[in-house]
C-alpha cells in the first residue's frame, strides 16, 4: 500500500512506490482515504522553506502558490468554530448511490449551462447539454465567445458571456494558485482579470435572460446547471427564482478525506482530516476576498442586496445547492461526509467523434510499437522551446516513440523517425492507440486516458491537476506528478520508463474495466432532476411545462407556463393584469449572525463602511461608472461583430422577429447611455445614498443583527434554535416577530425549569448547577430576541417591501422577456381553436374544484 506524505520525494525516488499485483489487479478496490489525507497536492511544496508564524493563517510563495499554516490562529479559530464530523473515515465504506435506473421525466425546460474555462471544461457540459435533448429539455450553453461554433455543431444553443480562456490559462499558469505573485500584480494583470470575471457575470446573467444573439428566439431560463468557477450561478438562481445545479471536476465542497487542490498545508500536527476540512474554508474565503467586491457590484446592477465577508464564500453549502461531481467513484469514491445532495456520478464522455488520421499519421502508427502520447492541450506555455527541447530528449533517452501534441503553445520542431507532432486529434480516437500518455491533467483528458487503460504521467500546472495526478499515482496507474517547473530531460525519461512497467499498465487497466459499468452523463442528468422541486415547478393547465406565473383570484390561486399565460390573456385580457411572477425554488439570503455583540458589532461597522462609501463614492463612482460604460458598449460592438460574421458563415441562421431583439445590442448607437452621463449621474446617487443607508443601519440592520444573535446564541452551548420562518415582506415580518416573541417568551421561561432537569438526568446532581446556567443564559437571549424583534422584524419586512416596489427594473426585465417567449411559442406551436377551448375550460374548472375544495373544508 502507498501511503502518501506532506513532504514529496524528488526524482526517481517519487517513482519507487510499491503498486499492486497483476494477478489481484481485477478486485482491486478503489484507494483509501489515508492515501490522501497527508497530500499537498503540490509537488514542488516544501514546509521546512518557509517562515508562518502564529499571526499569519497563509503564506504565498514567489511562484504564487499557498502554504495554509494550520497552526495560526486565525486557521485554529476557523477549525473551532466548523462543525464536528465522522472521525474514523478509513473505517467505514463510501455511502451507496445507484444511478442504474434513469428517471421518467416529462417537464420540458429551458436549462442554461454555465461553463468558465478552457475548451476541455466546456467538452464535458456539451455532452451533457446532449443528454439532456434527449428528456425534451430546451439547452443553452453559455460560455467563452470563441467556443461558438463548437458549440452549435453539437445541436446546442450558444450564448456568448465573454471573457479569453487563452488569457485564463495564462494568467493560471503564471499563478498556478489563488493568489497572485508580485511580479503579476506589479504588471496590472489583476486589474484585466478583475474587468474580465465582471464581464464574464454580466454575460452569465444575459444568457438566463435574453435571447438568441443569432437567431433572436426568445429564452429565459428555468434551471440553471454551472460549473463554479462561473461564480454568477447562484445569484442568477436568486435573481429569477429558479433552481440551480453545481457540477465541476474538481473538489469544492469540504471533505475530511482529503485537502483542497489548490491548498498546501503546513505544521499540521494533529488530526490531518480536520486540516483537509479547514482548507476548503480557507480557500473559500480567500477566493471571496479577491472577487467578493466584484461579485457585489454586480449583484447590485441586477438589483440584489449586497453579500457580506463571511457568507460569501459559504452560499453553496447554506442554501444547500445541490452539488454532482464529475469523476469516477472507480478512482475517487464519494466522501462518507459528503452529505445526500452531493452525487459522484461518473467522468463525463461524448461519442467518439468521426475522424480519419492523415496517411502521415497512419504510416507512423504503423511504423513501430505503440507511441506514448505527450501535450499539454490548452495550457499557454511560458517557455515553449525549452519545454519541447526536453520533451525531445526524454523521449530519446526512455528509448520510446512518442506522438507530440502541439496544443495552445503551438509545439513542433524537426520530424525524427521516432517522433511525430499532432495537431487537433479527437483523445478518443487517439488514445486507445497509444502505450501511455502524458499530459496536464486537465480532468476530462485523464478521464480519457484512464477509460482507456492508459498509464498516465501528470505534469500538473494550476487548479485541479495535481490532484488527478496524486489519484492516479494512488491507484499504480502511474507515477508521482511531475511538475513542470521541476522537469528535466533525466526526471521525464525516469518518469516514462515507469509507465511502460507491466504492472502500471496492469493498475490502468483495472480501474478502466471497473469504469465501463458508469455512465457519468446520464447519471448526471438523473442527479439533476432528482434534486428539481417536481410538484413546484408544474404548470397546473400544461403539466410538461414549467410555470413561471401565478393567477390569484379572490383565494384561488393557479401556476401557468409561458404559454398557458399567453393563451389565456390572449383571450381574456383582463387577466393579463392579474399575472404575477412565480418563483419555483425562492432563493433568500441572510447574514449570519453568531451572537448579538460580534452580530452588532459587525452591522455598526457595515453601516459605517456603507456611509463612508457614500461620501467617497463622490469621487470614485464617477470613475468606476464611466470605465463600466466604456467596457459595456465595446463588449456590444464585439457581440454585434460576431454575430454578423457568423450569420454570413452561417447565412441559414435567420433573426425569427427582429422586434424582440433587446439587451445588450450595439445596434441602436442613439438610444445608448453616455459614460460622461453615466458618471455624473453615478456621483448624485452616491450622495443621495447616504441618508437612506443611515436610516436603515439604524432602523433595520443593526437591530436585526442583535435580534438574530440573540435568537442564534443558545446554539453555542447546544440547545436547538426554533426557526421561525424568514421574512421576505410586511406581512411576513409581523408573523416572524409574533412567533419570535411568543416562543421566545415560553421558551426563555420554560428554560429555567427545562435546562436544569435535562442536565441532571444527564449528569447527576453535579449537572444541576450547568442546566441552572444554560437557563439563565436562555432567559436573557430568548426572551431578549423576541423582544428586540417585536420591532425589528417588521422594520426589516417593510424594508424589503419598499425594496421590491422601488427596485424593480430587472422583475420587468425577466417578466418582458417571458411574455415574449409566450408570444413566440404561441406563435411556433400554433395552437388549434379546439386546444386553445380546451385550455380555457380546463382553467375555469380549476378554478372552480380549487374554490370548491376550500368552500367544502370551511363548512367541516
Amino acid at each position: 500500500m502507498y501511503h502518501a506524505t506532506m513532504t514529496e520525494p524528488r526524482g526517481s525516488e517519487k517513482l519507487e512506490k510499491t503498486t499492486s499485483n497483476g494477478s489481484h489487479a481485477d478486485s482491486l478496490p478503489p484507494p483509501p482515504y489515508t492515501d490522501v489525507y497527508k497530500h499537498s497536492f503540490h509537488s514542488s511544496h516544501d514546509p521546512e522553506s518557509i517562515e508562518l508564524t502564529a499571526e499569519t493563517p497563509y503564506h504565498v510563495r514567489d511562484d504564487g502558490r499557498i502554504d495554509v499554516d494550520f497552526n495560526s490562529r486565525a486557521v485554529r479559530t476557523l477549525s473551532r468554530l466548523l462543525p464536528s464530523g465522522p472521525t474514523n473515515d478509513t473505517e467505514l465504506a463510501p455511502p451507496a448511490y445507484d444511478f442504474t435506473q434513469a428517471l421518467a421525466w416529462d417537464i420540458k425546460l429551458n436549462i442554461v449551462i454555465q461553463v468558465v474555462g478552457s475548451r476541455g471544461d466546456v467538452q464535458p457540459f456539451i455532452a451533457l447539454g446532449s443528454e439532456l435533448q434527449k428528456y425534451g429539455h430546451r439547452v443553452r450553453l453559455a460560455t467563452h465567445d470563441m467556443f461558438a461554433n463548437f458549440v452549435r455543431k453539437a445541436g446546442l444553443e450558444f450564448y456568448p458571456i465573454g471573457g479569453d480562456p487563452a488569457s485564463l490559462m495564462a494568467y493560471m499558469v503564471k499563478n498556478p494558485s489563488l493568489m497572485p505573485s508580485v511580479k503579476t500584480m506589479m504588471s496590472g494583470e489583476i486589474g484585466r482579470k478583475r474587468q474580465m470575471v465582471a464581464e464574464m457575470l454580466s454575460g452569465c446573467w444575459d444568457s438566463c435572460v435574453l435571447p438568441d444573439p443569432l437567431t433572436q428566439e426568445p429564452f429565459v431560463a428555468d434551471a440553471i446547471i454551472a460549473n463554479p468557477p462561473s461564480f454568477a450561478h447562484v445569484h442568477c438562481a436568486q435573481a429569477l427564482g429558479i433552481p440551480v445545479h453545481l457540477m465541476f471536476t474538481m473538489p469544492w465542497t469540504s471533505t475530511r478525506a482529503f485537502p483542497h487542490p489548490l491548498a498546501n498545508l503546513a505544521n499540521v500536527d494533529g488530526d490531518h482530516a480536520v486540516a483537509n476540512f479547514v482548507s476548503y474554508h480557507v480557500v473559500e474565503w480567500m477566493t471571496w476576498q479577491g472577487l467578493g467586491d466584484v461579485i457585489n457590484d454586480w449583484r447590485e446592477s441586477i438589483q440584489l442586496e449586497p453579500i457580506n465577508l463571511l457568507d460569501g464564500p459559504a452560499l453553496a453549502k447554506m442554501l444547500r445547492v445541490p452539488f454532482t461531481y464529475c469523476w469516477s467513484p472507480a478512482l475517487v469514491p464519494k466522501p462518507r461526509d459528503w452529505p445526500e445532495y452531493i452525487d459522484v456520478c461518473g467522468f463525463f464522455f461524448r461519442d467518439t467523434p468521426k475522424y480519419t488520421p492523415p496517411s502521415d499519421l497512419a504510416n507512423f502508427r504503423s511504423a513501430g510499437p505503440p507511441p506514448v502520447y505527450i501535450g499539454f492541450g490548452s495550457i499557454v506555455l511560458d517557455d515553449p522551446a525549452k519545454m519541447l527541447a526536453t520533451i525531445v530528449e526524454a523521449v530519446r533517452a526512455a528509448g520510446v516513440r512518442a506522438i507530440i501534441s502541439k496544443g495552445w503553445s503551438d509545439l513542433g520542431g524537426d520530424v525524427g523517425e521516432n517522433i511525430y507532432y499532432i495537431g487537433d486529434c479527437p483523445h478518443e480516437w487517439l488514445f486507445p492507440r497509444m502505450a501511455a500518455v502524458v499530459h496536464h491533467g486537465g480532468a476530462g483528458t485523464t478521464a480519457c486516458g484512464i477509460k482507456n487503460g492508459m498509464p498516465t504521467l501528470v505534469c500538473p500546472f494550476f487548479g485541479d491537476q495535481p490532484f488527478w495526478g496524486h489519484m492516479i499515482a494512488s491507484a499504480g496507474a502511474g507515477p508521482e506528478p511531475l511538475s513542470p517547473r521541476e522537469m528535466t530531460p533525466a526526471t521525464l525519461a525516469e518518469a516514462i520508463r515507469f509507465l511502460m512497467r507491466e504492472e502500471t499498465a496492469v493498475a490502468a487497466k483495472a480501474i478502466a474495466e471497473r469504469m465501463k459499468a458508469e455512465d457519468g452523463v446520464r447519471a448526471a442528468v438523473d442527479s439533476f432532476h432528482r434534486h428539481l422541486p417536481v410538484e413546484a415547478m408544474k404548470c397546473d393547465l400544461i403539466p410538461d411545462q414549467p410555470a413561471v406565473w401565478s393567477l390569484k383570484s379572490g383565494s384561488k390561486k393557479v401556476k401557468l407556463s409561458k404559454l398557458a399565460a399567453e393563451v389565456l390573456t390572449s383571450q381574456h385580457s383582463r387577466l393579463r393584469k392579474e399575472l404575477k411572477t412565480y418563483q419555483s425554488k425562492p432563493v433568500t439570503i441572510e447574514p449570519t449572525r453568531w451572537d448579538p455583540l460580534s452580530g452588532g458589532a459587525s452591522a455598526v461597522m457595515a453601516t459605517t463602511m456603507d456611509l463612508t462609501g457614500c461620501i467617497t463614492g463622490m469621487v470614485t463612482k464617477p470613475v468606476q461608472a464611466y470605465g463600466d460604460e466604456r467596457r459595456r458598449q465595446d463588449r456590444a460592438d464585439k457581440l454585434d461583430a460576431m454575430i454578423d460574421s457568423q450569420r454570413l458563415a452561417e447565412p441559414d441562421h435567420k433573426s425569427s422577429s427582429a422586434s424582440i431583439r433587446t439587451g445588450t445590442s450595439g445596434r441602436s448607437r442613439e438610444s445608448r447611455t453616455s459614460p460622461g452621463g453615466q458618471a455624473a449621474l453615478a456621483s448624485v446617487k452616491s450622495i443621495g445614498n447616504f441618508a437612506p443607508t443611515a436610516l436603515k443601519g439604524m432602523t433595520v440592520d443593526i437591530p436585526m443583527a442583535i435580534t438574530e444573535g440573540l435568537r442564534t446564541a443558545p446554539r453555542h452551548y447546544g440547545d436547538k434554535v426554533r426557526d421561525n420562518g424568514k421574512v421576505t415582506g410586511v406581512g411576513s415580518g409581523f408573523a416572524v416577530a409574533g412567533k419570535t416573541f411568543a416562543w421566545g417568551m415560553i421558551d426563555g421561561v420554560s428554560d429555567l425549569v427545562v435546562q436544569p432537569y435535562k442536565e441532571c438526568k444527564k449528569n447527576g446532581a453535579a449537572g444541576i448547577a450547568t442546566g441552572l446556567g444554560k437557563g439563565m443564559a436562555g432567559m436573557v437571549t430568548k426572551t431578549g430576541a423576541g423582544m428586540f424583534g417585536v420591532l425589528a422584524y417588521p422594520a426589516a419586512g417593510i424594508a424589503k417591501s419598499v425594496r421590491f416596489a422601488v427596485h424593480n427594473r430587472t422583475r420587468k426585465l425577466v417578466d418582458l422577456q417571458r411574455r415574449k417567449e409566450g408570444e413566440w411559442l404561441v406563435s411556433n406551436q400554433k395552437w388549434s381553436g379546439s386546444e386553445v377551448s380546451g385550455l380555457i375550460e380546463s382553467f375555469h374548472a380549476l378554478v372552480s374544484s380549487k374554490g370548491q375544495a376550500r368552500g367544502a373544508k370551511n363548512t367541516k
